[in-house]
């Protein structure tokens, strides 16, 4: 009886022993061993040894088939992540409902004071610029000077003195006024036009960046849906036509070819047994198995 336990038994610690020194020696040893000037065999071990190689594959194969431009476009344009992005919206503008910061003091938690008096400056400089060159480029002198004669010619012709005659007398003044009214506002808007519009342009802004985060959403539902529809098409625009060039600028392969040969061994190794542990154990006790399933049969004859 004695005999046919020795098979078995044997062979499962055979099993054991060389499936387990079979796993170790994938990751170790680390570097190539040396005696008397020759390389020991199977030193390093398999990964170290094939790390560049491996490293490679995984780059290809993550940026060709999970990662690819079909794959991420269906993840990032499906309907769930489309509700998500409108649920976040959402969320933040019923939070803002209930925010007395003012729009200023809101735009702090993320950007400096310098970079808000920055971005003010060029909106409003750029404000400014646009709408000083449409009125010194524009006749707009002789469109308000034409309706003022007209509307004094008007105000003249239904009034008593109008009735008196009095807009026989005005009617033949009226052009020569109109050409000379015309001429001095062109002038103004000339001279004057630009720190005008900068008053009333920054006085728009002061009274924008005062206003507080509930007065900007609360009873603008209109202007928020347009806006949460403007900021979704935006988002499937930039994933249809950008992703191909991102992914292209980013190369996915070459950042986890680069990472995984950056990595040191023990720390590949740790997170290769963390991932494999328990299937790694699995492919020791089954060679155990195999190992008591052969000594048996050893033993049977």
């Amino acid at each position: 009886m004695f005999h046919f336990l020795i098979g078995p038994a044997v062979g499962a610690v055979i099993g054991y022993i060389t499936n387990d020194i079979a796993i170790r020696m994938l990751f170790r040893p680390h570097q190539a061993k040396y005696i008397m000037g020759m390389r020991v065999p199977f030193t390093p071990g398999i990964i170290p040894k094939e790390k560049h190689r491996i490293a490679g594959a995984i780059g290809k194969a993550v940026s060709e088939n999970l990662m690819n431009r079909e794959v991420l476009e269906k993840s990032l344009l499906s309907d769930d992540m489309l509700t998500k992005i409108g649920n976040a919206i959402d969320e933040f503008v019923a939070t803002q409902s209930g925010n007395e910061e003012t729009i200023e003091q809101f735009a702090g938690h993320y950007l400096s004071s310098e970079d808000i008096d920055a971005m003010r400056g060029d909106v409003t400089g750029g404000i400014v610029k646009m709408v000083t060159a449409k009125l010194q480029n524009s006749d707009l002198g002789s469109s308000i000077a034409h309706m003022a004669t007209g509307h004094v010619m008007e105000k003249t012709r239904n009034s008593l003195a109008g009735r008196l005659g009095a807009e026989m007398i005005l009617q033949p003044l009226a052009q020569p006024i109109e050409k000379i009214l015309s001429k001095h506002i062109n002038e103004l808007l000339q001279n004057n036009s630009q720190q005008m519009i900068h008053d009333l342009v920054n006085k728009e802004a002061d009274e924008l960046l005062g206003m507080t985060m509930s007065q900007l959403t609360t009873g603008r539902d209109e202007q928020i849906s347009q806006i949460k529809r403007g900021v979704l098409n935006a988002y499937h625009t930039i994933i249809v036509e950008h992703l191909p060039r991102i992914l292209q600028d980013i190369d996915i392969s070459a950042i986890i070819d680069q990472r995984i040969n950056e990595m040191d061994m023990n720390e590949a190794e740790a997170i290769i047994l963390d991932v494999m542990k328990k299937e790694l154990r699995a492919i020791v006790w089954l060679g155990a198995l195999l190992g008591c399933i052969m000594g048996t049969i050893t033993s049977l004859f």
